[in-house]
């Protein structure tokens, strides 16, 4: 099977991920994903495929005769999409030999994606694109990802491809910083590992943010506005007063390469309780340690300010940036980089803003690196991938994991 019809399969089964659902994983709908997926691993001839029951697929290849000795190498995927916009009903659209114009999305012309906005769709005139209808995301965060890696598996046991050990991994709830929770690392067996969730082709990272988490909660005192005279504690005034706190040019939308945030997510409440979320990232870890505590600082003071428990802070970090322990293998950034030049692709090494399960799967044993899968604009109606990307990926893949 091609690898874009592989995609253009994977992104209708409907897989989002749900935080407030507090179930692993948060939703049925990535079992639907993961039951596909080991239908066609054994259909391939895989090893050991199956699904668990926390909804993590895994399978296996061992190596060819005389390649025993060599490490075991992993590739990992996540089967979720991102709850952030709209993932039911995708329906794909293909622009073929795009010709560097404008694209309308939608059928009556309402939604374009502009290349005024988005310059970078210059790079792919004379391709063929994989786009929404306008109305819903795509889904090659990461379902691109899963099918360069199906199709690699696929082309290499046909072809009777010499390889090492192989193991396939592919993860739930990884949008909602829930993806390596339940991972088998010592099942999964692999020395070292890659996952293949980044953009544009040619992406190669080894560091990313430092993440946490924070909830803040801003308890105030609802009462009739006629009678509210020095009793009242109007909480969403309050909620308003620490989110002017933060330093305003350190947001997600003033903030570039290894600059961090933060970045307030939702609000909802009333005059009674407010809350807000926030992620709080940052590459340097000591920066990172005086984000989290400029937070505290701030509920501190208005706790100060308006009373004791006023605002409640819950503060968690997420992941860690992997670089302090890619450093100690950096011969994998090095095969990797190979395996793109190899296929006339120079690799693009820079800094993920934001995370991947190999993430924390780096703290958990298993160094793991970030390549790209060929897609841009993650996350939105403007999402899209070429064709030809996807397909270069597959021989890129082919070449890592053989080479």
């Amino acid at each position: 099977m091609k690898v874009c019809e592989r995609f253009l399969k994977y992104v209708r089964i409907a897989s989002q991920s749900d935080e407030k659902s507090g179930t692993h994983p948060s939703t049925k709908g990535q079992f639907d994903m993961a039951d596909c997926l080991v239908k066609e691993l054994k259909e391939m001839g895989a090893d050991n495929a199956g699904v668990d029951g926390k909804c993590y697929v895994y399978a296996s290849l061992p190596a060819s005769p005389g390649m025993e000795g060599r490490e075991k190498i992993g590739l990992i995927a996540h089967m979720d999409t991102a709850p952030a916009f709209c993932g039911e009903g995708v329906n794909p659209r293909l622009i073929e030999n795009y010709d560097g114009g404008d694209i309308a999305l939608d059928s009556d012309g309402n939604i374009v994606m502009k290349t005024a906005v988005f310059p970078e769709l210059l790079n792919y005139k004379g391709q063929t694109l994989v786009v929404t209808d306008g109305t819903t995301l795509l889904g090659a965060d990461d379902k691109s990802g899963i099918a360069e890696i199906m199709t690699a598996l696929e082309r290499i046991i046909n072809e009777n491809i010499p390889h090492p050990a192989i193991s396939v991994a592919f993860t739930p709830d990884e949008e909602i910083g829930e993806g390596a929770d339940y991972f088998d690392v010592d099942g999964f067996g692999a020395d070292y590992a890659y996952t293949v969730d980044g953009g544009e082709l040619g992406e190669l990272e080894y560091e990313n943010f430092n993440a946490a988490a924070a909830a803040v909660t801003v308890n105030g005192n609802c009462i009739h506005p006629g009678e509210g005279k020095n009793r009242m504690k109007n909480a969403v005034l309050m909620a308003m007063e620490f989110n002017s706190m933060l330093p305003p040019a350190e947001i997600p939308a003033h903030t570039e390469g290894y600059e961090g945030f933060y970045h307030i997510t939702d609000i909802e409440g009333n005059e009674e309780k407010t809350v807000l979320r926030y992620i709080i990232r940052d590459h340097d870890g000591e920066s990172f340690e005086g984000r989290k505590k400029t937070v505290q600082r701030i509920a501190a003071f208005l706790n100060e300010k308006y009373g004791a428990g006023t605002v409640e802070l819950e503060l968690k970090d997420s992941y860690y940036n992997m670089k302090e322990k890619i450093i100690q293998r950096m011969d994998i950034v090095e095969r990797a980089k190979k395996a793109f030049l190899d296929n006339g692709v120079e690799p693009k090494v820079q800094p993920i803003r934001g995370g991947t399960d190999g993430a924390r799967l780096s703290y958990m044993g298993l160094p793991c690196p970030n390549l790209s899968t060929g897609g841009h604009n993650f996350h939105g109606k403007f999402e899209y991938i070429p064709v030809e990307s996807m397909e270069k990926m597959v021989d890129i893949l082919t070449a890592l994991i053989t080479g």
